[in-house]
């Protein structure tokens, strides 16, 4: 009599369950408007896809910062549309950790955007006769050309989502 043992491997992938850069989207109320405008452009298909793609996506309050009558415009011109859009995207996923270290990245479209931070230095001084004290405090933010990033790092199955403030214009 033999016995045929059986041995299962379960391998978890860690991107199994994850969704992709527009199914996160679409779950975000925050990005209405973008995931509103990929579908207006055909890149729903793209963005889908295996990637992996670096998404640099604005919030609905950032495309609140476009005159409505300029965003009307642009949502009626497709090509214009997918233009801006792909330029908010980066083939490969790139990570908070490794945007810190570059001075720009090459998008989509083929043009870069820049890489860079702002800080912000507030001074308090107080003073007495007997001592005089100074607090200095700082924070620092990334900007991806004139955008500042709210949040990074939502992965994604495909690729990687960081949330900036305003809509990147080629």
């Amino acid at each position: 009599m033999h016995t045929k043992v059986v041995t299962k491997l379960f391998i978890h992938n860690s991107t199994q369950n994850m969704k992709n850069i527009i199914e996160t989207a679409v779950a975000n109320p925050n990005f209405s408007t973008l995931v509103s405008a990929i579908k207006k452009a055909d890149l729903v298909e793209t963005l889908s896809g295996t990637g992996p793609f670096t998404v640099f996506a604005p919030t609905n309050e950032a495309f609140a910062k476009i005159p409505s009558a300029v965003l009307d415009s642009i949502l009626a011109d497709k090509a214009k549309l997918a233009l801006i859009l792909t330029y908010h995207v980066v083939a490969g996923k790139v990570m908070a950790d490794e945007v810190v270290e570059m001075s720009e990245m090459m998008t989509l479209v083929g043009t870069p955007v820049n890489i860079g931070s702002e800080s912000d230095v507030t001074m308090t001084e107080v003073s007495t006769p007997e001592m005089s004290e100074v607090d200095i405090s700082s924070h620092s933010a990334v900007m991806v050309n004139d955008a500042t990033v709210t949040m990074v790092d939502l992965e994604c199955s495909n690729g990687v989502i960081h949330v900036i403030d305003t809509v990147l214009m080629p």
